[in-house]
């Protein structure tokens, strides 16, 4: 007698057009999942499918559902037959609004509905896609030690921009979801820094930005501005793994692979792509300090200038069961993805 082969389980990801998303739905399939994406507008939807079949997903086990993270409207039946969430939807700008709230509604809002409905549905894990934000900002500047995940982003801190702001807020607001309704071990927060390695489309995503501003020539000079860097390979496989690993409930994953400043990342990127004129010079503090009168998104990076924070990231690499892929192996993904896509 033939047993029939049962069916997948359902996971519903949010934010599946987006950078990270794409690779987590990509992750997903290959796992043998089926993969219901939200999207704002369904238009978007073939465009989704169509990048992630050329990825070699097979798209067969993909669904579609239109969500508004301000809206009410399709929640609960986007939580039908789901097992699991994937929250990686957020707003993440590189122009700061003038008003915070833009970016600071979308994101707590967003994330009561999606965790919410969720826990209407009974889903069994909901894995959050926060950020290295909420976890390493506020602090004293001259702090040394790895920030892990009992750390939380002090938002009276000097130097907290609107975006840190909502994703700390953002991520307060599912813990505190998730304890009222005592199931505080079916959240996982996922804490990425700035998340590179190699494109699903021509969209660049935000992070990817700061590479092609480096290739593009549109920065002349480098500032003493700090990142930390981690591969979207790596976050995405620990957002798919923390959906059924049984200690991962109730806990933050700091990741991050390595600390620099811009002028190192460019070094990097001068080599993967060594017929670009990619900026050598060195821009000072006071030229940075001077050109921050004039520019409110400036102004909010001045208090980290040459700050190299580091992330604590041994329960990422324990969750994954293998280090971190190198920061320089994600800078030169990116790069050579930019230029292969004729994005620069």
């Amino acid at each position: 007698m033939t047993m029939p082969t049962p069916t997948p389980d359902r996971v519903l990801l949010t934010g599946i057009s987006g950078f990270l998303g794409g690779h987590v739905a990509l992750g997903l399939l290959e796992t043998g999942y089926i993969v219901r994406g939200s999207v704002r507008k369904l238009a978007k939807a073939e465009a989704v499918r169509d990048t992630l079949a050329r990825a070699g997903a097979d798209v067969s086990r993909l669904e579609f559902v239109e969500l508004d993270l301000l809206s009410d409207t399709g929640w609960d039946a986007a939580m039908d037959g789901v097992r699991y969430l994937q929250h990686t939807a957020s707003p993440f700008v590189i122009d700061l609004p003038e008003d915070k709230m833009e970016l600071i509604r979308p994101a707590v809002e967003g994330t009561e509905r999606a965790l919410n409905a969720a826990l209407k549905a009974g889903v069994e894990r909901i894995v959050l896609t926060s950020s290295m934000a909420a976890i390493a900002y506020g602090h004293e500047k001259s702090r040394t030690r790895p920030f892990t995940e009992a750390d939380w982003t002090n938002l009276n801190g000097r130097g907290v921009n609107a975006y840190i702001e909502s994703k700390t807020l953002a991520e307060r607001r599912a813990w505190e979801i998730m304890r009222d309704a005592k199931r505080e071990a079916d959240l996982t927060a996922i804490n990425p820094s700035a998340i590179l390695g190699p494109l699903l489309d021509e969209d660049p995503g935000t992070s990817a930005l700061m590479v092609k501003r480096l290739l593009d020539g549109s920065v002349p000079a480098l500032p003493r501005v700090p990142f930390v860097i981690v591969d979207v390979r790596d976050i995405a496989e620990a957002h798919v793994k923390a959906m059924t690993t049984p200690d991962a409930g109730g806990r933050r994953f700091p990741m991050g692979e390595r600390s620099m400043l811009m002028g190192e990342i460019a070094q990097i990127v001068r080599k993967a792509a060594p017929s670009r004129k990619v900026p050598r010079l060195p821009m000072p503090d006071w030229a940075v300090r001077l050109y921050a009168l004039f520019d409110r998104d400036v102004r909010g990076i001045l208090n980290e200038l040459g700050v190299l924070k580091a992330l604590d990231s041994r329960s990422a690499v324990a969750l994954l069961g293998r280090p971190l892929i190198a920061a320089d192996d994600s800078i030169t993904a990116t790069t050579h993805a930019l230029i292969e896509n004729r994005i620069v």
